[in-house]
């Protein structure tokens, strides 16, 4: 499990994050909503070292992680899908997922037949540069090369934003694959209602970079929630 306690995360003399508490389970899907600005990407690049926090801790499987770099977040077993996606244009798709292997010892360093079974698209795709592909296949890219890191929890960052409706629905299958297998704990940052409510088992809104709201997914106060994420 993933523990987050009191994080606090500051850009200069603005403080972004205000004593963030947050725990992804193991064979979950945890989400985090909010508006825009709220601080839910910089909650996700505190958790996968991409940001340095001022304060809290943050625990792997009771290890506490310390302020870990970008790299050593990575090969504690978190990995980061950013929004935007940040694949390599001019790399093909292998070449993409590959780029996956830098925390991985050598003797783990192959793409498992797992990711093309998730992502079909992409084994047609292998020799295609990334930046030919569309944005929803761009974004299956960018999952499959986190997932090749074989992650213990998985940051999710907007993965449904300017997707065509085909693809949101298949990411949220790979998403509930990867929930019911029980080997990783999921945090997915998503603004698509109807689509986080599905997905997830446990959510938590942000507003002014505190935790407003806590609920299960399976007795879910839906008009608090609305309320809690709207102006």
């Amino acid at each position: 499990m993933l523990e987050i306690k009191d994080l606090t995360l500051r850009y200069g003399q603005s403080q972004v994050l205000h004593g963030i508490d947050l725990d992804a389970r193991v064979g979950e899907v945890t989400v985090v909503m909010g508006m825009n600005g709220v601080g839910k990407t910089s909650l996700m690049k505190a958790i996968a070292g991409r940001h340095p926090f001022t304060g809290g801790t943050i625990r792997l499987d009771g290890q506490d992680l310390g302020h870990p770099t970008a790299a050593r977040a990575a090969r504690a077993g978190i990995a980061y899908v950013p929004q935007g996606r940040e694949i390599f244009p001019r790399l093909s798709v292998t070449e993409n997922i590959e780029s996956g292997f830098a925390c991985l010892p050598r003797g783990a360093r192959r793409v498992p037949d797992r990711i093309y079974d998730l992502f079909p698209v992409l084994a047609q795709m292998r020799d295609r540069r990334g930046g030919d592909l569309s944005g929803g296949q761009q974004q299956q890219l960018a999952i499959a090369r986190a997932l090749v890191t074989k992650p213990r929890v998985l940051l999710l960052d907007e993965p449904t934003e300017g997707i065509q409706p085909s693809i949101i629905k298949d990411i949220g299958r790979v998403i509930a694959t990867l929930r019911d297998e029980g080997e990783m704990a999921v945090i997915l940052v998503e603004q698509f209602f109807d689509f986080a409510v599905e997905a997830a088992d446990r959510i938590c809104a942000l507003r002014g970079g505190q935790v407003t709201f806590r609920d299960d997914a399976a007795g879910l106060d839906r008009d608090r929630l609305l309320a809690e994420i709207s102006l």
